[in-house]
């Protein structure tokens, strides 16, 4: 009788994975923003010498 009691007692409670399972979207949300926001501003500053590196190396190429 005793092993039957402690088996419920271990299946009725939840998995501690269960709680986790939906994550912190507001943190990857705002994660995902930044990422955007650096890419662009990098972008935005590089571009010349980028699109130079980029046209040198096709024309070596060529």
């Amino acid at each position: 009788m005793q092993n039957l009691r402690t088996r419920r007692r271990r299946h009725d409670r939840p998995h501690p994975r269960h709680h986790d399972e939906r994550g912190d979207v507001p943190g990857w949300v705002l994660i995902t923003i930044m990422t955007i926001s650096i890419g662009v501003a990098l972008w935005g500053i590089a571009q010349p010498q980028l699109v130079g590196i980029l046209q040198s190396a096709l024309n070596s190429v060529k």
